[in-house]
């Protein structure tokens, strides 16, 4: 018998619970062992849910107990999460979790703990949350150098961002929609600015260069500016915009790392991912491209994922399997190195200004959309980012939103 304890019984707890009871004998089966929650840590307690009689209040409990071979973290947050997953793994106890603040702040060094004891730090679940996306790298995809991922990476944003295109609905009145159907919180900023994304956009680049990837050095922009305006200028383009988050390889193992609104036309992998699915597109140097799309939140998709890594971690007790990446943090690209085209919507009359743009931001292409006066859309060519910022601020008094572009993958 192989016994687990899961800290924390809010969704996602209930949610694993709930997976190893309902595939309980699947799981067994592919385990080679019987699969058994010994103990479910939370504050509370449940007396109308048969899980009480495993309920516990006390860490201690679990750390002390040398039958407990596997510990779920499902918490969320930094502490007391890290402090009691630190202790799991040096107590020798293989981690589970679907915590992608603890990941992307302290992975490289549970990730070196579990290697020195021989056991496992596992969180499949903490980027793509029913997607396998870290199982892959990790795994399948060894044999490639991976030069890009670039994926719509939370739920919320998408719903969103889909339901002011489609409906032509303004952010404000999709918000309010998106927490009333539960997709998104009291307190959205983590998914509207961009955090969520930003955090598992460092796991990923921290997972394919070896080394520490800060989330805080991405440069990070949400959708709290997106317009029904611009909504109307991506339609007159044939495009969609969606939050990605992308990291991408130059030369040598230079990583430049965006989280930001894009314009994608229809040729792009991304572009018809709706709703509140998340995909991950991934570029190998010998592979080529691969997609992952999937659930990428909820109760049950995320439990799916933590309990795949409970599985793995009890078919290898006593063997390291994860990748390492070194707590030596790697300095990214800066932003505005990178080139792009960028969409930029403007007050005033285009043809007047047409001129003066073309001087400063070389062969533009103006857009027009239905029912908008007194202001025009324009794109420009691909160019430095840097270079953008520099002719941008000439206009900045008459510029009213930029988006990038996306091009098509080659």
């Amino acid at each position: 018998m192989v016994n687990i304890a899961v800290m924390g019984y809010g969704t996602v707890g209930s949610g694993v619970v709930e997976v190893v009871n309902t595939n309980g004998a699947r799981i067994n089966q592919r385990i080679g062992d019987e699969l058994n929650i010994k103990y479910v840590l939370d504050l509370r307690d449940f007396p109308e849910d048969p899980v009480q009689e495993k309920i516990v209040h006390d860490f201690e409990t679990i750390i002390n107990d040398d039958e407990i071979k596997i510990v779920v973290e499902v918490m969320g947050g930094i502490e007391p999460a890290y402090t009691f997953v630190k202790r799991c793994l040096q107590a020798g106890k293989s981690v589970a979790t679907s915590n992608k603040a603890l990941v992307a702040k302290h992975g490289a060094e549970l990730l070196s703990i579990a290697e020195e004891n021989n056991i496992n730090f596992l969180f499949e679940a903490s980027v793509g949350g029913g997607i396998p996306i870290i199982r892959p790298l990790n795994s399948s995809l060894t044999a490639d150098e991976i030069e890009e991922i670039t994926g719509i990476l939370n739920g919320t944003t998408n719903y969103m961002l889909t339901k002011m295109f489609y409906e032509g609905a303004d952010y404000d009145t999709v918000l309010k929609e998106a927490q009333a159907n539960g997709y998104a919180e009291r307190n959205p900023e983590a998914d509207v600015e961009g955090y969520d994304a930003c955090r598992k956009i460092a796991i990923l680049s921290s997972l394919i260069s070896g080394q520490q990837v800060d989330f805080e050095d991405i440069y990070c922009e949400g959708i709290t500016e997106i317009t029904v305006e611009d909504m109307k200028y991506a339609k007159a383009m044939g495009t969609a915009i969606k939050l990605l988050a992308s990291s991408k390889r130059y030369a040598g193992n230079r990583l430049h790392a965006i989280v930001a609104p894009c314009m994608l036309y229809p040729e792009h992998p991304l572009y018809n991912v709706n709703g509140v699915f998340n995909s991950i597109f991934v570029h190998g140097n010998v592979l080529g491209d691969a997609m992952f799309y999937g659930s990428g939140a909820g109760k049950l998709p995320t439990a799916s994922a933590v309990v795949a890594d409970v599985v793995d971690a009890a078919k290898h007790l006593n063997r390291n399997i994860m990748t390492m990446w070194k707590q030596e943090k790697l300095h990214l690209e800066d932003k505005a190195d990178s080139k792009r085209r960028f969409f930029i919507r403007m007050k005033g009359d285009a043809q007047e200004m047409l001129p003066a743009l073309q001087d400063s931001f070389g062969d533009i292409k103006i857009i027009r959309a239905d029912g908008l006066e007194g202001e025009f859309g324009f794109t420009t060519p691909v160019m430095m980012e840097g270079d953008y910022d520099t002719r941008a601020n000439i206009y900045k008094d008459q510029i009213l939103h930029m988006i990038r572009i996306e091009d098509q993958k080659e």
